[in-house]
């Protein structure tokens, strides 16, 4: 039986002293919390680890999108899985701002104003739909001479390296996925404004072709000859599935850290607690494991906080 302490705030207290209190003090999410910088501090520090990080586009139309970009230029994962929206975001905050709102807008309003909300986000559409036509189908176009059949890991590279010479390329996390050489992969790459930007070049390219089974090929290949696999998932849909789906194939995922909103009672993938995964052989039965409760906003920051100072 362990005693709950009381947390003690300190004058000039890093984030990770604080994060050591938080598990003390015992309770809730606070101590999940602590426990999954620990998870991670574990996972990232063992050399025959495979590290995988998934998330949901929604968190990188926000200032959370420079955590991710840090966590990839600390090069402290191997492999992202996420969904086609990260790349819209992503390269559209290189050319264009998005705005603080509110979640209480008038939406009828915004859509008169050609102001698109994304929770208490504003994004202008000549800060989305527009600049991304404007900037991505001459890269296409000049990808195209290259060759004509891509994986999504490949053009995202391609994508990231040409963001070198930007005013705020640096700023961007595909850029640091290709300076890093850590891949990129999008499963629905079709989802979103990235994918149907590709789309309306094809419609005058029938053979420029998106290879989504070459980047399964390069997925197997990562799975196969990893010694062990650990996963930092933030939120759910099929950049989570897709982390878990192929441990499944190697007997699971030795380390997991989930951060989710979603509740369990619905069924959903995304309300499911890491522990439904080892039943499914997606994680391991003796594998270190939590899921914590809470918005990637506040959690993602705070927890990477203390990773990065740890190591």
């Amino acid at each position: 039986m362990k005693p709950v302490k009381d947390i003690q705030l300190q004058k000039d207290m890093n984030t990770d002293k604080l994060v050591r209190e938080l598990y003390e003090s015992g309770g809730f999410t606070a101590k999940k919390l602590a426990v999954g910088v620990d998870i991670l501090e574990t996972m990232v520090k063992e050399k025959d680890c495979t590290t995988f990080l998934s998330f949901p586009a929604c968190i990188i139309s926000t200032g959370t999108r420079g955590v991710i970009k840090e966590i990839l230029k600390r090069k402290l994962v191997d492999v992202v899985i996420t969904t086609c929206g990260t790349l819209d975001h992503d390269l559209a905050r290189v050319w264009k701002d998005y705005y603080h709102g509110t979640f209480i807008a008038d939406d009828e309003d915004l859509h008169k104003k050609g102001i698109n909300r994304l929770g208490n986000i504003f994004i202008p559409l000549e800060c989305y739909g527009t600049v991304l036509e404007e900037k991505m189908q001459p890269i296409l176009k000049e990808l195209y001479q290259k060759k004509q059949k891509w994986s999504t890991k490949d053009i995202i590279w391609e994508f990231g390296k040409r963001l070198e010479s930007e005013k705020n390329g640096k700023d961007s996390i595909m850029y640091w996925a290709w300076k890093n050489k850590i891949p990129i992969f999008v499963p629905g790459i079709t989802d979103g404004a990235f994918g149907s930007q590709m789309w309306m070049y094809y419609q005058e390219h029938r053979d420029f072709t998106i290879d989504l089974f070459s980047d399964e090929q390069s997925l197997s290949d990562i799975v196969f000859t990893s010694k062990k696999m650990g996963a930092f998932i933030i939120g759910g849909g099929i950049s989570k599935h897709h982390v878990i789906w192929w441990a499944q194939f190697k007997d699971g995922l030795d380390y997991a850290v989930y951060l989710t909103t979603a509740v369990e009672h619905d069924g959903s993938l995304s309300g499911a607690r890491m522990r439904e995964a080892v039943s499914w052989g997606k994680l391991k039965e003796q594998a270190a494991y939590v899921t914590v409760e809470g918005d990637a906003t506040v959690l993602l920051p705070l927890m990477s906080s203390a990773l990065f100072e740890r190591i």
